[in-house]
């Protein structure tokens, strides 16, 4: 009986997998519309023209919509009830080596100081998993993000003195768009994490890519500064693919938490205009839903 619970969650996964390699989240479609649809910029126009293309290409052909498919990643919301949760990481594991063949998924796990790749997107701390266990549930929920090469290279951490004020978050997120946001693909989606230390702006900061494209932080002073950061980098002029035109990104989102009063840990990462990232839930029976592709049936 086990096993074949844990077949569910394995074909469910890569299944899932693959559809968001190809499949765009609701959310960023329409955002990607709504910017195409307002765009008067002739070059920005012909440039978001070649994307739906390259979108519906993709579908047609049953094909990864880029072909860097990155890194996989997993953020596993687990309710500390649910049956599955001590097998998970290993099936996520087995729904990547699957998705791999199937789907395919270009190998892109090179082993660091050997440059080996290992062929089939799985290594020692990958894919990476991240857990957090949620008292009183008995669901899963899993986010996907595929961390390609043009969207993680920008990626920054730094900490700085407190008296340096919550005013440093805004140049150093400028800078860095500035710098290098033309790698990730622009129209961009920016997560900004401000936490206590490096590591923890950077999960902060990896977490805001998984909310909506169109949310809002619930810290008032953090959507304000969210509505100050997207205002900024759209005046940088970068544009659909670096091109120009009227904006830059998808959306601005910060993550904060508590800090120690002797530091101001910052961090952004960067979502391509492509932003493949996905969220499905299994419930205690595996039945599976996803919340942002609702073509998605497994």
């Amino acid at each position: 009986m086990n096993a074949e619970k844990e077949k569910i969650i394995v074909d469910a996964m890569a299944s899932f997998i693959g559809h968001t390699v190809k499949i765009l989240p609701d959310d960023v479609g329409a955002k990607l519309r709504e910017l195409s649809e307002k765009e008067t910029d002739p070059a920005a126009m012909a440039v978001y023209e070649t994307m739906f293309r390259n979108l519906r290409l993709a579908e047609e052909l049953d094909r990864p919509l880029c072909q860097d498919t990155g890194v996989v990643q997993f953020w596993v919301r687990c309710g500390s009830g649910f049956p599955m949760m001590n097998e998970m990481e290993r099936l996520l594991t087995e729904a990547v080596l699957k998705a791999t063949r199937e789907t395919p998924l270009r190998p892109n796990c090179v082993e660091t100081f050997s440059d080996v790749n290992t062929g089939n997107n799985v290594g020692k701390g990958v894919p990476v998993i991240w857990w957090d266990i949620v008292p009183d549930r008995d669901d899963c929920e899993i986010y996907t993000y595929y961390a390609g090469g043009g969207c993680s290279l920008p990626g920054k951490a730094e900490v700085f003195m407190p008296g340096a004020g919550y005013k440093a978050i805004i140049p150093f997120v400028l800078d860095r768009v500035t710098e290098y946001g033309l790698n990730a693909c622009p129209p961009l989606l920016i997560g900004v994490g401000v936490g206590n230390s490096v590591e923890t702006a950077a999960m902060n900061s990896k977490k805001a890519l998984m909310r909506s494209v169109d949310s809002v932080s619930d810290d008032p002073k953090a959507a304000e500064m969210e509505k100050l950061l997207e205002e900024g980098v759209n005046a940088i002029g970068l544009g659909p693919q670096g091109f120009g035109g009227s904006s830059s990104v998808l959306g601005v989102n910060i993550v904060n938490t508590p800090r120690h009063p002797a530091t101001l840990g910052v961090a952004v990462n960067f979502g391509c205009w492509a932003h493949r990232r996905g969220a499905i839930v299994f419930d205690r029976d595996l039945g599976f839903r996803s919340t942002t592709h609702s073509g998605f049936k497994g």
